[in-house]
């Protein structure tokens, strides 16, 4: 993954009401006036996390008439978690290879 959309997704998902977005994504296509309507902020406070999810391409809209429709875009999503899970395995191979040492440096 390229660091800039690495950042973009990163940065999104860093603020509870974006997640809670994406979270209502999950279960399908909404339109924006839906995604807004649990939230006790303005329409334009919403429109402004939507514009930040959509920056990160975390989220699709499609204008039908007057009505905008947003839908869940997970391959940045599934990109960040690879990214992840490599970080995870090399700290963890990196743990497990200091751990062996200083057992062998104790006996």
């Amino acid at each position: 993954m390229q660091t800039a959309a690495l950042d973009a997704t990163m940065l999104a998902l860093s603020d509870p009401t974006r997640r809670a977005i994406l979270n209502r994504l999950t279960s399908g296509e909404a339109r924006v006036t839906e995604i807004a309507a649990p939230f006790a902020m303005s329409l334009n406070a919403v429109s402004k996390h939507i514009q930040m999810l959509e920056r990160a391409e975390l989220v699709r809209r499609r204008k039908s008439g007057r009505e905008h429709f947003l839908s869940l875009n997970p391959k940045p999503l599934d990109e960040a978690a690879e990214w992840i899970e490599q970080q995870r395995t090399f700290w963890n191979s990196s743990l497990d290879a200091l751990e062996r040492a200083l057992a062998e440096h104790k006996d």
